[in-house]
C-alpha cells in the first residue's frame, strides 16, 4: 500500500509482460474453458489439477521476481494520501479471503459435490458473495493498483485483478457445463457481485453474519495485523 521497493537488479518490463502474460494465458486458455474438460477426461482431474497448481505456482512466483527487478516509469505517481482508505480496503480484502477460504462452497475446487445440498451451502459469507476469495483477491490487487502508479505494477497488479474478476465467471461457467440445474438451484440464492443476492431480496445481511461468527473474522484480522507488520521484512517496503 505504499510505493514498491526500488529495482535490486532491474530486468526489462517485457520479463514482466512475459510472466504475466504466461499467468494469464494459463488460466483464461485452460482453467474454465472446454479444453480443461477435454484434459481432465484424459488424464483424470487429480493429475489435471497437480499439474495446473505447478504451472500456476511457476507463474506467481515468474511475476513476482520480475515486478520486484523492473525499472519505476511513473504514471499516475504514488498516491500518499490515499494511504488511509488503503488500509482500510485492504482489511476488507483479508476479511474476504480468509473467511472465504475457511466456508465451504462448491466454488472451490474439490467442493462441486456439496452442490447436491441445494440451497442449504448457501451459508455464511457464501450468502453475500458465491467467490470470497476472488473478489478478496481482486479488492486487494486493485487497492495496490491504485495507490503505486507506475507500469510495472499496472502490469502486475493489474493482471491480478483481472483474473480475479474473470475467474469468478470462468468458475460460474465450468459449473453451469458440469452441473446444469443444481448449479442453477444453487445461483438463485447467492451472488457472484458481493451484496447482490441480500440487495435482491435473495438472501439475508444477518443470517451471513450469524453464521460467519467470531472466529473467522479474528483470524483474518489477525493474518492482517501481521502482514501489517512484517510487510518492510516480506516485500521491501515497510508501512508502520
Amino acid at each position: 500500500m505504499s510505493a514498491r521497493p526500488p529495482p535490486t537488479g532491474a530486468v526489462p518490463l517485457y520479463s514482466l509482460i512475459a510472466a504475466s502474460a504466461f499467468f494469464l494465458l494459463i488460466h483464461f486458455g485452460v482453467s474454465g474453458t472446454r479444453l480443461r474438460d477435454v484434459l481432465v477426461a484424459r488424464f483424470g482431474a487429480g493429475p489435471y489439477r497437480g499439474a495446473f497448481a505447478l504451472a500456476s505456482l511457476v507463474g506467481l512466483v515468474w511475476m513476482g521476481s520480475t515486478y520486484g527487478r523492473a525499472p519505476t516509469v511513473d504514471l499516475w505517481g504514488q498516491l500518499t494520501g490515499l494511504r488511509p482508505l488503503a488500509f482500510v480496503l485492504v482489511l476488507v480484502s483479508f476479511l474476504f479471503v480468509g473467511i472465504g477460504l475457511a466456508t465451504p462452497s462448491p466454488t472451490q475446487v474439490g467442493m462441486e459435490s456439496k452442490l447436491a445440498q441445494g440451497t442449504d451451502i448457501v451459508r455464511g459469507i457464501v450468502r453475500i458473495t458465491r467467490h470470497p476469495f476472488l473478489w478478496g483477491v481482486g479488492l486487494w490487487a486493485f487497492v495496490h493498483l491504485m495507490v503505486n502508479g507506475d507500469v510495472a505494477s499496472l502490469i502486475f497488479f493489474g493482471s491480478l485483478l483481472l483474473l480475479a474478476l474473470a475467474g469468478t465467471t470462468f468458475i460460474d461457467a465450468k459449473r453451469r457445463r458440469s452441473f446444469g440445474d443444481q448449479w442453477s438451484r444453487f445461483i438463485q440464492a447467492t451472488s457472484n457481485f458481493p451484496f447482490i443476492a441480500i440487495a435482491t431480496g435473495r438472501n439475508q445481511l444477518g443470517a451471513a453474519l450469524r453464521e460467519i461468527g467470531i472466529l473467522r473474522p479474528v483470524i483474518a484480522i489477525a493474518a492482517y495485523v501481521m502482514v501489517l507488520i512484517l510487510h518492510g521484512r516480506l516485500f521491501g517496503v515497510p508501512l508502520i
